[in-house]
């Protein structure tokens, strides 16, 4: 996981406000999400890892260690029971939502050349994939 270790910022996001709407995001924050250039750090400390992405409006930090289930609020406000792995050389997040009605989330951070490629699914909805791409900085 160590090559994962840096700054960077988004390049791209296709599906994304798609990817909002599904969650039940509100109008005004997909738009701020939608239209933000997001910068993402991956940090690691003595086995905790850290993920923090900021905007000029928000900035949201994603603390784990690898394999260890942690209960988590995400930026939408689903409360959830997440997991993050290391498999065939990506980070895989899995967010189940604990209430009823609201959705579960499976992402996948993968390094492809120059780029840090994050593609984001919620389980039941196989048609829509978010895919957000990042350059080094």
């Amino acid at each position: 996981m160590d090559a994962f270790k840096g700054k960077y910022e988004r390049t791209s996001a296709d599906q994304y406000e798609e990817f909002l709407k599904a969650l039940d995001v509100g109008f005004l924050l997909r738009k701020a999400a939608t239209v933000s250039t997001p910068q993402m750090e991956i940090t690691e400390d003595a086995g905790t890892w850290s993920i923090k992405t900021s905007t000029t409006l928000k900035t949201m930090e994603l603390k784990f260690k690898l394999d260890e289930e942690f209960d988590e609020t995400t930026p939408d406000g689903r409360e959830v029971r997440a997991k993050v792995t290391f498999e065939d050389g990506k980070i895989v997040t899995v967010q189940k939502a604990k209430k009823d009605g609201q959705k579960s989330t499976k992402s996948i951070r993968e390094l492809v050349g120059e780029e840090l490629v994050y593609t984001m699914t919620i389980d039941g909805n196989d048609d829509l994939k978010c895919v957000q791409k990042f350059k080094r900085i």
